[in-house]
């Protein structure tokens, strides 16, 4: 099942450190399976604060995604963002494919009916 890396990226101001992350990141997670889904774009905000800038990286499942996190490259590299840049950052699972919300639904309102 497909997992992401999302990052929120806020008060990034421009540092060599931080050109050299971004060149040097894509090498860390390609090996692993990882792919730029969204990187920098601009967004909107429709609920919310959401200042700054978001990454987001697919890998084919959580176990690539935190092989990825834990590898010496990426823990090499990850000082030249994180003393430069506040983050907010999240491995997370995918749905699979044919996901049905319909009993996690149930099972709150099961819940909120017993509370």
């Amino acid at each position: 099942m497909t997992a992401y890396v999302i990052a929120h990226l806020q008060d990034a101001a421009p540092h060599p450190d931080i050109a050299e992350y971004i060149e040097r990141l894509p090498g860390t997670f390609q090996p692993y399976g990882g792919r730029y889904l969204v990187h920098a774009a601009q967004h909107e905000t429709k609920e919310g604060r959401w200042p700054g800038a978001v990454v987001m990286i697919g890998f084919p499942s959580i176990g690539e995604a935190r092989a990825w996190w834990d590898s010496p490259a990426y823990r090499e590299i990850a000082p030249l963002r994180s003393r430069h840049i506040e983050a907010d950052i999240i491995l997370v699972d995918g749905v699979p494919e044919g996901y049905d919300p319909t009993p996690l639904a149930t099972a709150i309102r099961d819940a909120a009916a017993t509370s």
